[in-house]
């Protein structure tokens, strides 16, 4: 299953996204845009300050002073693509 199309709503389903996520890296890393620790970590600072942006002009609202488990799985989606 494609982690990007994980719907995570509680612990439970983090961890179905995240299993999912090292499975793709471990089959598909090369095609990550971030595809090493140094860039998606830079990826996922940078998305996480413009989150708000980005949810404002997905039209998501999202709580950011109390992220739920869908916004820390938004951040490691991000994070694998961002610039």
């Amino acid at each position: 299953m494609d982690f990007y199309d994980i719907e995570v709503t509680d612990k439970a389903s983090f961890l179905s996204f995240l299993t999912a996520m090292k499975s793709d890296f471990d089959a598909n890393g090369e095609k990550w845009e971030n595809n090493d620790l140094s860039n998606f970590l830079e990826a996922m600072v940078a998305w996480t300050e413009d989150m708000e942006v980005c949810y404002r002009n997905m039209k998501l609202k999202k709580d950011l002073e109390n992220p739920d488990w869908s916004v820390f799985a938004d951040i490691l989606k991000a994070s694998t693509i961002y610039e």
